[in-house]
């Protein structure tokens, strides 16, 4: 693990292939201003807002204004594709009590900041972006209440803990939240979104289960188990919703946790990309027509699929390598599935030469789309400087952490410290502080 420290674009180069990793360069931008047509829906550019929670909602699931502060500075941003945050299809499976959660009570508002995302970009003079909503289950890490009330896949001997046993789905509970997705899903096309990601990343619940070597039963075990569920949930979504929705999923192609514990791991617990290879036809068979590709688990291993300078601990291992696997899965996936557009991740701790990697990935083939996450927190308008030319490193993430300690001590919100002090700093102190963890009033005031 290293600061970033690149003064140009040759000596990132020159530490690229110090680090033995293969990631492309170049210095031409234009791919990422080249439009792509997705399910008929025509998508102005190959830059991608990935899902970055904020925390904020109301505690009915509803948008806050400090929500539609943030949707409102990516909308102005430029991205061509903005993958809107975690929505959970079940209360007792919200990560937080701020998580957002789409039903027929707050329809209404959902609708409407679909369509003032899309009115604010136009009106910023963007192009229309399209518009995704991420639906799941927390799983092992929802905290409806605050407290930890893990919902598990299975057991897990690396990630269980005593303070937090919580309890085994069974399988009836999963053949009942199959339903909940269905009712999210159709929700949100009436909301207007283009399309919803069935997420199962992170180790969160759809994830855990694609790693559940143990779990008996009919969600479990073999690969056809294991991945039972994410494809029975898509082929349901996709019969109950308007023929015109993108499905799309967020996928860790790997765990990096040794078996049996992960998935797309090898006993050792490295990468093994044969699992996510012969899985991508098959959602693509089932309907999937969009798929963001990621890794690892945020709570365990950070460093795997979020790069960065410091943090809780220090990785032994060079942020290239994080950055290579990342790149790398989503070149597999590519390659698997060359007519489903695959988004990559893992550009921001590159600052403005996350532009560059983005775009050699894309005119190589390797992935349709760039998704950038803590950039957008940090540089909201990234998208639009890249499109005109370049980023600017004194307004990009610099890889702190800061935004996950605020979420880790207060659990109510996010955002970037650094570049969005006026909002954040008081709210980062005051967690730090472990004092009462957001003051209404004064996060009030800056949105």
């Amino acid at each position: 693990m290293v600061r970033f420290n690149y003064r140009t674009l040759d000596e990132l180069k020159a530490d690229i292939a110090a680090q033995c990793v293969e990631i492309a360069v170049q210095e031409d931008l234009s791919p990422l201003s080249r439009p792509m047509i997705i399910h008929g829906k025509t998508v102005p550019n190959r830059i991608a807002l990935n899902p970055m929670e904020g925390c904020d909602g109301e505690f009915d699931g509803t948008p806050s204004d400090l929500t539609r502060r943030r949707y409102e500075r990516f909308a102005r941003g430029g991205a061509g594709l903005i993958w809107m945050e975690a929505c959970a299809v079940k209360a007792d499976g919200r990560a937080n009590p701020r998580q957002l959660m789409l039903n027929e009570d707050n329809l209404e508002a959902y609708t409407q900041l679909v369509s003032d995302i899309k009115r604010w970009a136009v009106d910023s003079g963007n192009a229309e972006p399209v518009v995704i909503l991420q639906l799941t289950h927390s799983g092992r890490y929802s905290k409806p209440e605050g407290k930890p009330a893990a919902i598990k896949a299975w057991h897990n001997d690396i990630l269980d803990v005593p303070t937090n046993p919580g309890r085994i789905i069974t399988d009836e509970e999963l053949d009942e939240l199959i339903g909940l997705y269905v009712k999210s899903a159709v929700l949100a096309a009436k909301a207007g979104f283009d399309g919803v990601d069935i997420k199962a990343c992170h180790k969160y619940l759809i994830s855990e289960l694609l790693g559940s070597w143990n779990r008996p039963g009919k969600y479990g075990g073999d690969f056809d188990g294991r991945t039972r569920f994410l494809r029975t949930v898509i082929r349901a979504v996709k019969s109950a919703v308007p023929e015109d929705l993108i499905i799309a999923t967020r996928i860790n192609a790997y765990d990096r946790m040794k078996y049996p514990f992960g998935w797309g791991s090898t006993a050792e617990g490295e990468v093994d990309l044969g699992e996510i290879e012969r899985l991508a036809p098959l959602l693509r068979e089932d309907g999937v027509e969009l798929i963001d590709i990621t890794g690892g688990n945020p709570y365990f291993t950070p460093h795997m699929n979020r790069p960065y300078d410091g943090g809780g601990y220090r990785s032994s291992e060079h942020q290239l390598r994080g950055v290579n696997d990342l790149h790398r899965a989503a070149s597999a996936v590519q390659k698997a599935v060359p007519g489903v557009p695959v988004v990559a991740s893992g550009f921001s701790w590159l600052r403005e030469y996350g532009a560059n990697v983005a775009a050699a990935l894309i005119e190589n083939g390797n992935c349709a789309f760039a998704g950038f996450g803590r950039q957008s927190f940090a540089y909201p308008d990234f998208a639009k400087d890249i499109l005109a030319g370049g980023m600017d490193r004194n307004k990009c993430c610099v890889c702190c952490s800061k935004c996950t300690h605020i979420m880790r001590d207060s659990g109510v919100c996010t955002g970037c410290v650094v570049r969005d002090s006026a909002t954040y700093l008081p709210i980062y102190r005051a967690g730090r502080e472990g004092k009462p963890p957001i003051d209404e009033k004064r996060v009030a005031e800056h949105v």
